[in-house]
């Protein structure tokens, strides 16, 4: 299966976003306590996906399944184990940074490009292709996710970024055999790296790295939850009225440049009335509806609204040329009166 004729995996179920009502948080203490009775009788089946989120099922040897624990298992269960002794305490990226001894954790559903991932491997399994180096080229699998599952406890996703340094494909290497170089003969290797990075519990993505976090995913907790507070700011100071399915929320969500811009915003320096008069002199077209709420109804509506409330639009005093500014910096009063120009800082 192409990406290009990738379908869109089945929604009518969504069991990645649980209502906020019923979500729960995952103890991953009690997890890995649990986990200990059953981590030499583990399934462990193994996946691949690509920058673009496309997934692949694997096959392995036989040889390889003692391997399997080792890698995926055994280096999370010792960091939770004794961090459990030595006080570990568990955060959402929302509470605190990061910090020593303190492990942090955020929604599933939070991170897109993961749920969507998951999405595939938790309901269309079926559809994957079988990952083969011939076809898919080991060196564009950006990372492995590992499905861990027993009769006895709820199935759990170890997630590991593939590093591009540790992968080989083609024969144009050369090997150690017998104390002498040989040529390399297999039509691909990799190395997977035994750190931990990110594992998933339920409905709970827990980031032992927040760097393979944004590298696999493209996730910025820092910038995300920015980004959620200005949202919260800007729905209790502007009436929005959006096409049915959106909301503020979910139309920002991955949108990278959107987000930075929203970081720097101060949604109470400017009124609804206010963005609505600067709109008509600039000639930018926002809609309003019945009530006077600002329509938004795609994502072009969504920039426009942005910009506005970021004052990205400006009219020439000299030319009468209207313009959209991609970069500005504030101008202050010169320091002393010998200095003829204004500074920028």
């Amino acid at each position: 299966m192409s990406e290009e004729n990738k379908p869109t995996p089945t929604l009518d179920t969504d069991i990645l976003t649980p209502a906020e009502e019923a979500y729960e948080s995952s103890d991953i203490f009690q997890w890995s306590n649990n986990l200990v009775q059953y981590k030499d009788e583990l399934q462990i089946d193994l996946f691949f996906f690509n920058k673009n989120g496309v997934t692949y099922r694997t096959s392995r040897s036989k040889k390889l399944d003692g391997q399997m624990e080792p890698l995926f298992i055994d280096e999370i269960l010792e960091y939770v184990l004794k961090g459990a002794e030595e006080g570990l305490q568990v955060r959402g990226f929302e509470d605190a940074e990061a910090e020593e001894n303190v492990l942090q954790r955020t929604r599933v559903s939070k991170v897109e490009k993961a749920a969507d991932v998951l999405r595939w491997i938790k309901t269309q399994e079926h559809e994957m292709e079988l990952f083969s180096d011939e076809t898919h080229d080991i060196k564009r699998m950006k990372g492995a996710i590992a499905r861990v599952s027993h009769e006895g406890m709820e199935t759990f996703y170890v997630v590991k970024q593939l590093p591009a340094s540790q992968m080989m494909s083609g024969r144009v290497g050369w090997m150690i055999r017998n104390g002498k170089f040989v040529p390399f003969d297999a039509d691909a290797a990799i190395r997977i790296p035994s750190e931990n990075h990110l594992l998933v519990l339920g409905d709970d993505l827990f980031v032992f790295s927040q760097a393979k976090l944004k590298s696999l995913f493209g996730y910025d907790a820092k910038e995300s939850f920015i980004a959620d507070q200005k949202v919260k700011e800007i729905e209790a100071n502007f009436r929005l009225s959006f096409a049915e399915g959106l909301t503020l929320q979910n139309a920002v969500k991955g949108r990278r440049s959107t987000i930075k811009k929203l970081q720097k915003i101060e949604p109470t320096l400017m009124t609804q009335e206010q963005l609505l008069n600067h709109a008509e002199e600039v000639g930018v077209d926002l809609m309003e509806d019945e009530s006077g709420a600002i329509i938004i109804m795609d994502e072009k509506d969504l920039v426009k609204f942005v910009n506005l409330l970021n004052d990205d639009y400006i009219e020439s005093p000299v030319t009468g040329l209207r313009y959209e500014i991609k970069s500005k910096k504030p101008l202050r009063e010169p320091e002393s009166k010998d200095d003829s120009l204004l500074i920028q800082l």
